[in-house]
């Protein structure tokens, strides 16, 4: 009965945006209601042995609640703020012209921005930078919003692994003590392995039928190819850190090449000669440009990388809640000074920076409430003890443990949104089930690692983000839809690979 009392939040959170289309904000806060009731009378929240009492502990999870939502849309917001400026200097419509210069075919152009960006995106900064920025951008390319960030998920999920330099491996390596070149390649093995199926799953989100340049097929075999060479040296021979980024940077400068060679060699290009005072593609990218640059400069610099991260704010209750940010580190700081940059570069009048700051304040006020609502129904059932019965249940399986193990790796991001939170919580479980059943500790921790990554895909307080950022506020079901079954594909597959590596 435990078991069922601990997935009940996350079956009404299913139940509601999926069978009754209710928002995410309606949905959540529904669910945080079934969820406290379930916490204080079925799991003895707040009791008088506990921690904490009641009160005290509801709010504390509200302030941990609060101040995780305000990280979150600290991101957002910069980024909902970059798209309202470029669509309002018209640099939307300079990148469309650009795009089509080096290929005609929008599909082509989509594999660079939700496989080669979303990924370099992930590999540098990661807690949801990659989609909240690609997504909008493949908007201003042509595509239908829901299109948009059905594949910007898709296309960066198999870096969610490596993210933010390698953080979630690097979680794993400390809990576990196995080095973090061994974790590395073990779970960039999964994806090697399966993550075609990704790569086919974009294809066919983006557009499946032939197109000015051939079949799309082929570019998304040489799209993978391209990214999974360098993706699996940099995981077996180098470390954690790199393979999603470096795997972009290699594979994105290869596939441009080969764009180039077959676009000079096939049809022409649709004319689309600048006219006199069109903005220059560097003022248009400059936003863009400007992120990818603080990010490789922030994260890949060790004494700037070192001294950003080196300052911390961090708060703590007499309950033994807390929280922490590094200012100068996160994700937010540098969409913030992007956004600053891209109204400078592209000399936008006061007036339109303005509308776009209030238009992307007004959109993230309305997904502010959702984003609360999905993390405080993971940080009760954390306190709770809810999702440690889930996991601990699911280990009780024994030789079939393998075909299982991804997807606790996936509940762990599903509830937390995080990768790297999700290593943390399940780490520890799933080396310890691994030892008991005489199983490799290194398959199981790359089947955690991996579970963790395709998790980001239908993380709820995830879908918020990045529904937000192309006006999809309250159609966040619709995403997860599409999503789902992609996960639940993925984490099929990843199962019985894990299964048949420990046979």
């Amino acid at each position: 009965m435990r078991i069922v009392l601990s997935a009940a939040p996350m079956i009404v959170v299913l139940v509601l945006m999926l069978g009754l289309r209710w928002s995410a904000a309606k949905a959540g806060i529904a669910a945080v209601l079934v969820t406290v009731g379930l916490a204080l009378f079925s799991f003895g929240f707040g009791d008088a042995g506990d921690q904490y009492g009641a009160v005290s502990g509801l709010v504390g999870v509200l302030a941990e609640s609060a101040f995780i939502a305000l990280l979150i849309a600290a991101i957002v917001g910069p980024a909902l703020g970059i798209h309202q400026l470029q669509v309002r200097s018209g640099a939307t419509d300079r990148l469309q012209v650009a795009l089509g210069r080096l290929t005609p075919d929008p599909r082509v152009a989509a594999l660079l921005i939700a496989w080669f960006f979303a990924l370099f995106m992930e590999g540098a900064a990661g807690f949801g930078t990659p989609v909240v920025l690609a997504a909008p951008f493949l908007v201003a390319a042509g595509f239908r919003p829901i299109t948009a960030v059905v594949a910007a998920m898709i296309g960066h999920a198999v870096g969610v692994s490596f993210g933010a330099i390698g953080t979630p491996i690097a979680a794993q390596s400390a809990i576990s003590g196995i080095s973090g070149t061994e974790l590395a390649s073990a779970t960039a093995l999964f994806h090697i392995a399966l993550g075609w199926f990704l790569v086919v799953v974009l294809i066919r989100t983006i557009g499946g039928a032939g197109g000015s340049m051939g079949r799309p097929w082929l570019w998304g075999a040489l799209a993978g190819v391209s990214f999974f060479v360098p993706y699996g040296l940099l995981a077996f021979f180098v470390g954690p850190e790199l393979p999603a980024l470096g795997g972009a940077l290699v594979g994105s400068a290869v596939f441009v090449a080969v764009v180039k060679t077959v676009g000079r060699q096939g049809e022409p290009k649709a004319s689309v000669a600048p006219g006199r005072g069109e903005m220059s593609l560097a003022r248009a990218a400059a936003p863009y440009l400007t992120v990818v640059t603080l990010v490789l400069v922030t994260r890949l610099v060790p004494s700037i990388s070192d001294a950003l991260s080196g300052v911390t704010l961090q708060w703590q209750t007499e309950s033994g809640f807390s929280g922490s940010v590094q200012p100068l580190y996160h994700p937010g700081l540098l969409l913030t000074v992007s956004f600053v940059v891209g109204a400078l570069a592209q000399h936008v009048p006061r007036r339109k920076v303005r509308e776009a700051i209030i238009v992307a304040t007004v959109q993230l006020g309305g997904v502010f409430l959702a984003l609360i609502a999905m993390v405080a129904i993971a940080r009760m059932m954390s306190h709770a003890g809810m999702i440690s019965v889930l996991a601990e249940s699911a280990s009780l399986i024994g030789p079939g443990w393998p075909v299982l193990a991804p997807s606790v790796g996936a509940l762990g991001t599903f509830m937390t949104g995080s990768a790297t939170a999700s290593n943390i919580l399940f780490t520890e479980l799933q080396y310890d089930t691994a030892v008991a059943g005489g199983l490799s500790t290194h398959t199981m921790l790359g089947a955690q690692g991996f579970g963790a990554a395709i998790g980001n895909v239908i993380a709820p307080f995830n879908i918020v983000a990045a529904a937000a950022v192309v006006g999809l506020a309250d159609r966040e079901g619709e995403i997860l839809r599409r999503t789902l079954p992609v996960a639940g594909i993925y984490l099929v597959l990843g199962g019985v690979m894990a299964w048949a590596l420990t046979v």
